[in-house]
């Protein structure tokens, strides 16, 4: 480099012309006028354009053959452009070029650098490093930096010391498969990569350290949607001497900093809290998204004495009939799109979906019309308040299947017909279930993690009444995503031996699991609680997009795998046989 780059490529202005500058970047595009030749110069922060004249022969020979992506170093001044582009903010100047010097030439890219392409999604992935020139892709990756900056400094102001823990760990049961690394030095043996910090962050309360976080790496084998990915990233908290309300306070806090640098919404405190059994009974889902209303509602009662075979049936075998209300949505709904709603709530395990179509008090559409007396229409319309133009949508099956299927059901329709009433909605939803049943282990296990504070007045059913224990844990729910989870702790060892008791874990097994931890509960441990925030879904929100590669600088496909340096890859036989692993065909 000949020059010392002297501004970035974005940040010229009016303000600026009459000054020599040096600018460095990519060439974006290049229009050759004969007499004139313009280059849009790019670098992370924008654009500026540069102008050579056929009278300057030394930068006019230099730019005949500089093609897009070539690296330019730009010297020159700042002037008045006489045809301004009020598309980009450096659209009033141009720099009149004194000198121009190619710091590297480029190949045609085999992909085009602009934010409205039609690439596939492989192909970016597989020249992401071309692909993140885009101002799109560097204008997420800029929010992420700003984003963690925040939350760092919300931390350390909060009292939090910052603390790395291995990534070279014991395997133990978080809820997804572990990613195994195999010992050369301890043949035979394995780490596993972490799925969080659980127990070191456990083990740092342990250690007095008193208010701990982290913005980490974890992994998880696991199959792959649009906001998530083999590798992710968490800010993780813990806290000594707390509680569940001392951990709201102090994430409320950070939520309320996070939007008001970020956007322009006013964030009120507190965030109101949602019983888990409301959450899963009013919508179906432990993340409602509360931006928009449609709640399920039970109307088993309402059918119980009808002719309909597949409701009474239903009833007399323990599960529910339970219907939304779509205001309005009536004259929305050919039939035609109503049997694709049908085949959309099947693969959630529902057999079926009836419909009522109020197009005016005397004018009822249903697919069961029937079986619909008029004391059963009375009923409907004062138990979900009907109005003309209403789509009544009714399942009936198990209450898990029904509540499942419903939720899902009000989310396509919320976001096919764009029923949005708030741009964002904010809950925590508390007091989840610490068990659930496995039908495939035959056995309960832990909805959250084993070392789940249950409540207080339901310790005595750990080991009769497991499925009714409600435990100390609760989720921040931001537009229908778990933002984050967290719980307070076991910090008893008794207490923790009784969970493990209920999971109907082995000695052996809990010895082998956790004995570590297990030791540690015995030294002294303190009562405490944490929480761990999605950081990629986080930046999401803020990027307002639903796809996770958007805000990550190098991600993987739905099927694990990296475009750009082919991993995962084979492994030479040397290599494999330090590890004593031999792969079978």
């Amino acid at each position: 480099m000949e020059f010392k780059r002297s501004h970035m490529c974005g940040e010229l202005r009016e303000e600026n012309i009459g000054e020599e500058v040096v600018l460095m970047g990519w060439v974006a595009k290049k229009r050759n006028l004969g007499s004139l030749v313009f280059i849009d110069l790019r670098d992370k922060t924008g654009i500026t354009q540069i102008v050579t004249r056929e009278e300057d022969s030394e930068n006019y020979k230099t730019v005949k053959d500089v093609a897009s992506e070539y690296v330019l170093e730009v010297k020159g001044e700042v002037r008045e452009r006489e045809s301004k582009n009020p598309e980009i903010p450096t659209g009033n100047i141009e720099i009149v070029a004194e000198k121009i010097n190619i710091l590297d030439k480029a190949k045609t890219p085999p992909i085009y650098i602009k934010d409205d392409d039609d690439v596939s999604e492989n192909l970016k992935l597989k020249y992401r490093y071309l692909d993140m020139r885009k101002q799109s892709v560097q204008k997420n990756l800029k929010l992420r930096s700003d984003i963690v900056r925040c939350m760092r400094e919300y931390m350390y102001d909060n009292k939090f010391t910052e603390v790395e823990t291995p990534f070279l760990t014991k395997p133990t049961p978080e809820g997804a498969r572990d990613y195994l690394v195999p010992s050369r030095v301890n043949q035979g043996k394995f780490y596993a990569l972490p799925q969080s910090p659980q127990l070191m962050k456990q083990l740092l309360m342990i250690g007095s350290l008193d208010r701990y976080f982290q913005i980490v790496k974890c992994f998880r084998d696991e199959d792959l949607r649009a906001n998530r990915q083999p590798e992710f990233t968490q800010l993780d908290i813990e806290l000594s001497f707390a509680d569940q309300d001392d951990v709201i306070k102090v994430n409320e806090g950070l939520l309320k900093k996070l939007f008001d640098t970020f956007t322009d919404y006013d964030l009120q405190l507190p965030i109101p809290r949602m019983d888990y059994s409301e959450a899963m009974n009013s919508y179906g889902s432990d993340k409602p998204d509360l931006r928009y209303g449609y709640k399920i509602n039970d109307i088993s009662e309402i059918f119980k004495g009808s002719d309909f075979k597949v409701f009474t049936d239903n009833i007399k075998e323990g599960h529910s009939v339970r219907a939304i209300n779509f205001t309005g949505q009536a004259s929305n709904y050919s039939r035609k799109q109503l049997d694709k709603l049908t085949d959309f709530v099947k693969d959630y395990g529902l057999k079926g979906l009836s419909f009522i179509k109020f197009n005016s008090d005397n004018d009822i559409n249903s697919s069961i019309k029937k079986f619909l007396t008029d004391d059963i229409i009375n009923n409907l319309k004062e138990k979900l308040d009907i109005k003309d133009n209403d789509l009544v949508l009714i399942a009936a099956d198990k209450n898990k299947t029904v509540l499942e299927g419903l939720g899902a059901l009000r989310r396509k329709v919320a976001k096919d017909q764009n029923l949005y009433e708030k741009e964002y909605a904010f809950c925590w939803v508390v007091n989840f279930p610490m068990f659930e049943y496995s039908e495939e282990e035959d056995r309960y296990v832990s909805q959250h993690h084993p070392f789940t504070m249950p409540n207080e007045e339901d310790v005595d059913l750990l080991l009769t009444e497991p499925e009714k224990v409600r435990t100390q844990a609760y989720d921040i729910v931001i537009n229908g995503d778990e933002m984050g989870g967290g719980s307070v702790r076991i910090n008893n060892q008794e207490l923790q031996e009784k969970v493990f008791k209920a999971l109907k874990l082995s000695d052996e097994d809990i010895k082998q699991k956790f004995g570590f931890f297990i030791e540690a509960l015995q030294y002294g441990t303190p009562p405490h609680a944490g929480l761990a925030y999605g950081l990629d879904r986080m930046v999401m929100l803020f990027a307002k997009t639903d796809n996770i590669k958007d805000i990550i600088a190098f991600p993987k496909t739905q099927s694990a795998t990296c475009p750009l340096t082919q991993a995962p890859s084979i492994v030479d036989e040397k290599s494999l046989s330090e590890l004593s692993i031999e792969v079978k065909e």
